[in-house]
């Protein structure tokens, strides 16, 4: 059952295609906001799967982050989150960003319960409609 106060906890390495350069989003060899914002949304989808229904999951719905800090290179990030609201299908999460040195970003996450089916039924009718 999902309740307020589910935590999440994911570490990674800044490798080269973690960075800036790579996925677009400038050209320093440092910690990217989209590769920062894949973090924040991978640790709270894996903090709340546990406790969803089986052929449930959720999807990203709104993000309002901040990124404060640069990381290099070979530092490890470490994303939290909480749980903070559970709205019927409606999750909102407060989120931290920390490499060694202090704070890299925080904000707020939502996300939706979906039934994956239901949710791709409707994808395909989209790309049906889109080849038709």
């Amino acid at each position: 059952m999902l309740e307020t106060g589910i935590k999440g906890k994911i570490e990674l390495t800044v490798t080269t295609d973690k960075c800036a350069g790579a996925v677009g989003s400038g050209e320093l060899d440092v910690f990217a906001t989209p590769a920062m914002i894949a973090l924040i949304e991978e640790t709270c989808w894996k903090s709340v799967a546990p406790y969803l229904e089986p052929g449930e999951g959720t999807v990203g719905t709104a993000l309002n982050v901040r990124h404060v800090a640069a990381t290099p290179v070979g530092l490890t990030v470490t994303c939290e989150t909480e749980l903070t609201l559970v709205d019927c299908r409606r999750l909102v999460f407060d989120v931290r960003v920390f490499d060694p040195f202090g704070l890299v970003g925080e904000g707020t996450h939502e996300r939706f319960v979906i039934q994956y089916e239901k949710f791709m039924k409707k994808v395909d009718e989209k790309r049906n409609r889109q080849n038709a």
